[in-house]
């Protein structure tokens, strides 16, 4: 955050896996990021897979292939990005697509009395 100093922040929001140990640790991820831009002051949005894939491929139910391609489209990539920064790419993308249209879903953290509420 210091280095690259955002001025918002989009997460997707955490899906039920079938895998309770990678669910956990996408959680656990997740809190240390909203915690993080919390901590400095940033707006946190939040966007489901459907929403993304959405914004970013044009139906809810884009194969992770089509949201790879979509992404190296939108952004004019040499090639395209790995599915890991794809994800993270095409969540940027809705947030950046939603708040020109001020549809962003904002979370509404802040700190209070040094907590995350």
């Amino acid at each position: 955050i210091a280095t690259w100093q955002p001025d918002t922040c989009a997460v997707e929001i955490v899906f039920v896996n079938v895998n309770p140990q990678s669910t956990l640790l996408l959680g656990q991820a997740r809190g240390a990021v909203i915690c993080a831009a919390v901590s400095n002051k940033l707006p946190v949005a939040e966007y489901t897979a459907l929403q993304i894939k959405q914004a970013v491929a044009g139906h809810g139910k884009a194969a992770k292939e089509q949201v790879q391609e979509m992404v190296k489209r939108l952004l004019g990539l040499p090639v395209a990005p790995t599915a890991d920064a794809a994800d993270a790419l095409a969540c940027a993308i809705t947030h950046a697509h939603g708040s020109r249209l001020g549809v962003h879903s904002t979370a509404g953290y802040r700190v209070k009395s040094g907590r995350l509420v």
